[in-house]
């Protein structure tokens, strides 16, 4: 059985298939074969057997079925879960609303000031635009403002930030701040500290993104169309099977050849069934997609060539993030908050309206968060 012989010899197999003028020369042979080489004899002998190939294709598409249905059915769960993470993560859409409101407050008195509007591609934006030391960004400016508003959310509420992924940025002796007495600035530094650490979660929290962002669409999209493609060869491979039973008279019987109709037609009804759940699941992975791209770049969606694009976007936003909050944790004792001023920048990057019930979530999602940019 295909279990048995195992994906690798059956692909060992498949490539060793004869040309047509090669099958034709083995099979008119009437020598000694003891004179033929051993990879000749072997091949002849397999030729003896009815579609021995086909036979041969067949039992590797059945063989490493199961494999490629699992890998594409994790693939749409991580579009999927992706898409969650980029709609609901609470941190993510308060950084997109710091973007908004800093463009804003630097264009106040412009025609462009006051614009309520954003595209994801100006998170991307931020990493470039640099204040007057020419190191400082934009991204550098709006991260310190929320690491300072988390810090003192987290100290409000005794919520437990996410410690496992960040635990070198901050003391154990932190989760007691509540507990002691300290001085003003004291407590500041300390409520950095907690910001920074819930910060530099962020990108653990959307793992799925980052995830999401490696996905290749077309090959993901051609390997169901390729299983799909499969599963019709297959068919081929059983009527003709069927068709040479009829011949000898033995449809169905106890023959070996009889025993692989039997087993591959079996297999070919649940995979069929297989097939139908992972083109379903294929459209609802990136209608979903195609929902979050709409939801955060309305009508510009449409425009975009690559489906998964979005992910990529937040993915490369999240790794300068990362590198934000590293910068941010050595310069924590330069007082680098005081050194940070927002640099001039265009609001014509702001070019697309917020998602709809943006402001509402935002207002719902925590009532210590006024003291956001």
């Amino acid at each position: 059985t295909s279990d048995s012989l195992g994906t690798e010899l059956l692909e060992t197999l498949v490539k060793m298939a004869p040309s047509k003028e090669e099958e034709i020369r083995l099979r008119e042979y009437n020598g000694d074969t003891s004179k033929l080489g051993p990879a000749e004899r072997f091949l002849k002998a397999l030729l003896d057997i009815p579609f021995a190939f086909k036979r041969v294709d067949a039992m590797l598409y059945r063989a490493s079925f199961k494999e490629e249905i699992d890998h594409i059915r994790k693939s749409y769960a991580t579009l999927e879960a992706a898409c969650e993470e980029l709609r609901s993560n609470r941190l993510f859409l308060k950084l997109l609303e710091a973007v908004l409101k800093t463009g804003n407050r630097m264009n106040v008195g412009t025609i462009r000031g006051d614009a309520q509007a954003f595209k994801l591609d100006t998170l991307l934006k931020l990493v470039d635009v640099k204040g007057t030391d020419g190191k400082t960004t934009l991204l550098h400016f709006v991260v310190q403002e929320i690491i300072k508003a988390e810090g003192a959310r987290v100290a409000s509420t005794g919520e437990q930030p996410n410690i496992n992924s960040t635990s070198d940025i901050i003391n154990n002796k932190l989760h007691a701040l509540g507990t002691e007495v300290k001085s003003q600035k004291d407590n500041e530094e300390d409520y950095r500290k907690l910001g920074l650490q819930v910060v530099a979660g962020l990108s653990t929290e959307m793992g799925n993104i980052k995830k999401a962002a490696g996905i290749d669409s077309d090959i993901l999209s051609s390997s169901v169309s390729k299983l799909a493609s499969g599963l019709g060869k297959l068919r081929e491979i059983l009527q003709i099977d069927v068709t040479r039973q009829t011949k000898d008279g033995n449809v169905g019987g106890t023959s070996k050849q009889g025993n692989f109709y039997r087993s591959m037609e079996s297999f070919l009804r649940l995979a069929e069934e297989d097939i139908c759940r992972i083109q379903e699941e294929e459209k609802k992975a990136f209608s979903r997609v195609k929902e979050i791209t709409e939801y955060f770049h309305g009508d510009a969606a449409k425009e975009e060539a690559h489906p998964l694009r979005i992910f990529v976007v937040v993915r490369d936003f999240l790794g300068a993030l990362d590198q934000v909050c590293r910068e941010s944790g050595r310069l924590q004792t330069r007082n680098f908050q005081s050194s940070v001023q927002p640099p001039t920048i265009s609001v014509n990057t702001f070019s697309r309206p917020l998602p709809r019930g943006f402001y509402e979530r935002r207002l719902d999602s925590s009532d210590d968060e006024s003291s956001s940019p």
